[in-house]
């Protein structure tokens, strides 16, 4: 009997956030799920001027997450994608409450340290409000 039938992986390119991945991988194999890919790109303010970089975070570099993530699921697992933007936990937790996912799996640690320090870790936010149960996971190697 399967516990488990559609898995959300929470996905920020994090050594953390593959690690989470390849466990979702397992279960889902195990358990006969399916995964939903999820990456937010966070709102940041635009910068104008001539010579200011972008942002580093962009709908680019995530679509790049997920196409890494893609590479690594086997063909038997079935997967879907999804792009979100806005802040990370409350969108993590709005993609959640708004679809039927029997577990979240996500990496301990993000890219954002010092983002993490000044507001708050957003899987400390997601584990203390998410309607289903969370997994997280963390590397052995700090990369």
């Amino acid at each position: 009997m399967s516990i488990y039938r559609h898995i959300l992986v929470a996905l920020d390119g994090s050594v953390d956030s593959r690690t989470a991945l390849r466990h979702a991988v397992t279960l889902a194999r195990d358990q006969n799920a399916k995964l939903t890919l999820l990456t937010v790109v966070p709102h940041q303010p635009t910068p104008v001027g001539p010579g200011v970089a972008p942002p580093p975070e962009t709908d680019e570099s995530h679509n790049e997450i997920i196409k890494e993530a893609l590479a690594e699921i086997p063909k038997d697992v079935g997967v879907t994608t999804r792009l979100e933007r806005g802040e990370i936990a409350i969108t993590i937790l709005r993609v959640v409450a708004e679809d039927q996912y029997d577990l979240l799996v996500m990496g301990s640690h993000g890219h954002s340290r010092v983002h993490r320090a000044l507001l708050g870790s957003v899987s400390e936010k997601v584990l203390h409000k998410a309607a289903v149960p969370v997994l997280m996971l963390r590397s052995h190697c700090q990369a």
